[in-house]
């Protein structure tokens, strides 16, 4: 899962004097904060490495548990630095919509998580979290009664067959491709290259609809974790009779609680009530207030800055998926009353400094740059100890076997870079003087931060850095393309759910190197795609294992992508914002129980 901040939004204030770079915010080096250290930890993380259950027919029944002393009524505003990257399910992959469509979209099961961030996967359209047969080869869904569009059309197991089927087309580019992978393999294009838009469909041997209330999943092997996959917001469900195509990332037909009332790209959405959302059908989420007011328009220390004040509509505002400021940071954790109106979290995201292995080849080069970065510089810049903790390899402390001490570059020693170790490999490749790099970055204050913190330390071990902007509501997707232009560029993962295969299949197998994928580095290596291979088909204990042997690989013998830092989360909102609470599937604010307590 691709967090919200460059594509997944968090902010860093700087300021360059005389060709320095000077970073705000941050007090004696710990993030912002000189009183006691409350900063999440890694203790905290492990506390999300839960497996997930899987609810039954009871617990996928509605309506989902009143949230004590909530009320009804009134707008919440949504605070965002731009615009969401995609709206239509079948291309979301990222946090800012994957937050949207929970308010919106619903698919055939759906995370309900309790008071103390456990999760379990529950029916949302379906009546329970799924049925597995055949050794889980075959799953099997029943849909619930009384579920409709917000037109009023009543969803149909052939509405689930579409929603599947439309992501074999080229209409859909940048979702998530476990469900085609699973069944139909790596080229899983080539079996429906139109999708359903001219009428083929997968034969049933693969996916059936034996009646309008029935879906029918076939795997050539099992696949256990079905049920986390369809609950990604990804395959949430586009009703075949609303399905424009590619216009539908402008206009998605509702099924959740609230539908679109008007949307201006690149400035503003209001969202309303869905008459035909019946919460009678729906375990997870609720419909206190009459609707949401978004502003894509409100940078970071803009945001931070009316919320600290709250006054007006600040009291009900909330920040969607940006962060506190890290330039004010100190006023947030040092006013008591401020502080009261945060959440905390440890994500699961890794950011992560990625190299385009087509065009930087040479290992040394790889590893020498990978030495050179500040680390805790960019931690600094990000918020301090309330931003992030320095990575040593690229899984987060947030998944099951994390291991602490694994730092193979030697971060936690020596956690601003060693230069000379980066020079002297440099020297061993042949390396000349001046030889250009050119890096990508987001146009978001944190994008730019990154930038000049990257540029001054690649600058000072004899790189020429050119620095390319790309807009960050399409960064992804531009750093998605085979032949990108960029030699390297910042990008941030976090797992699907609680396995390490959601890490290292989507984003270091070799069979997702092609347009719109997330190998955004271009990995193939034999050996790691053997090992993912195995991983996938073995019992969970086992391959832990498997995982842990293809990330030494990964990290160790190929380097890919330079671990940079580990992703805390800190949000501020309003003083009238009721039911605010860090939600550990979502990893922001958990939007499905805000409620105004003055509507």
């Amino acid at each position: 899962m691709k967090p919200i901040r460059t594509r997944t939004a968090r902010a860093i204030a700087v300021a360059v004097v005389a060709g320095s770079l000077a970073l705000t915010g941050c007090s004696g080096g710990n993030g912002g904060s000189k009183g006691k250290d409350d900063s999440k930890s890694q203790k905290d993380a492990a506390e999300q490495q839960d497996p997930v259950a899987y609810g039954d027919a009871a617990a996928s029944t509605g309506p989902a548990e009143e949230i004590a002393g909530a009320k009804s009524g009134g707008f919440i505003n949504v605070y965002m630095q731009s615009d969401l990257t995609h709206m239509d399910p079948g291309q979301i992959y990222v946090s800012d919509a994957g937050q949207f469509a929970n308010l919106v979209h619903r698919g055939l099961t759906n995370f309900q998580e309790d008071d103390e961030g456990n999760l379990t996967v529950v029916g949302d359209i379906a009546t329970d979290s799924g049925q597995s047969s055949d050794g889980g080869k075959t799953w099997t869904y029943k849909l619930k009664d009384g579920i409709k569009d917000e037109d009023g059309n009543e969803i149909t197991s052939a509405d689930v067959r579409h929603t599947i089927e439309r992501q074999y087309s080229k209409v859909i580019f940048d979702g998530p491709t476990y469900v085609q992978t699973w069944l139909s393999g790596p080229d899983y294009r080539k079996a429906l290259p139109d999708g359903p838009y001219k009428g083929k469909h997968l034969p049933d041997s693969v996916l059936e609809t034996p009646d309008d209330k029935t879906v029918v999943f076939h795997f050539d092997q099992p696949r256990p974790d079905l049920p986390q996959a369809l609950a990604m917001a990804g395959y949430a469900i586009v009703p075949e009779k609303q399905d424009t195509k590619e216009k539908y990332d402008d206009a998605p037909a509702a099924l959740g609680p609230y539908k679109i009332a008007e949307y201006k790209s690149g400035k503003s959405m209001k969202l309303v009530k869905n008459d035909q959302w019946d919460p009678k059908t729906d375990s997870v989420r609720h419909q206190y207030v009459d609707g949401y007011n978004f502003t894509s328009t409100i940078d970071q220390p803009s945001q931070t800055k009316r919320l600290i004040a709250d006054q007006g509509e600040a009291k009900n505002a909330i920040q969607f998926t940006d962060s506190v400021d890290p330039a004010q940071m100190s006023t947030v954790i040092g006013n008591a009353e401020t502080k009261k109106r945060t959440i905390q979290g440890y994500q699961p995201y890794v950011w992560q400094l990625t190299f385009n292995l087509d065009r930087l080849k040479d290992k040394k080069i790889r590893d020498a740059i990978t030495y050179a970065i500040p680390n805790q510089s960019m931690v600094q810049a990000d918020g301090g100890r309330y931003g992030g903790e320095v990575a040593g390899g690229l899984l987060a402390p947030t998944l099951p076997d994390f291991d602490p001490t694994y730092d193979p570059f030697g971060k936690l020693k020596k956690p601003n870079g060693d230069p000379e170790k980066a020079k002297a490999l440099l020297k061993e490749a042949g390396f000349k003087e001046g030889t250009k790099l050119t890096y990508a970055y987001s146009n978001t204050p944190r994008g730019q931060a990154q930038m000049v913190i990257i540029k001054d330390a690649l600058n000072k071990i004899g790189f020429d850095v050119q620095a390319k902007e790309i807009d960050r509501a399409s960064f992804y997707e531009q750093v998605g393309k085979l032949k990108n232009p960029y030699d390297l560029y910042m990008t941030g993962w976090g797992q699907d759910w609680p396995s390490a295969g959601t890490v290292i299949t989507p984003v270091y197998d070799g069979t997702q190197v092609q347009d719109g994928a997330s190998n955004y580095s271009h990995i193939d290596d034999a050996q790691v795609n053997e090992l993912i291979e195995k991983a996938l088909t073995q019992e969970p204990e086992e391959a832990a294992k498997t995982w842990e042997q293809a990330h030494h690989r990964i990290v160790e013998e190929i380097n890919p992508a330079a671990p940079v830092y580990y992703s805390k989360q800190i949000q501020l909102y309003g003083s009238n914002i009721g039911g605010a609470r860090y939600s550990n599937e979502s990893s922001y604010i958990d939007i499905n129980d805000l409620y105004l307590k003055k509507p």
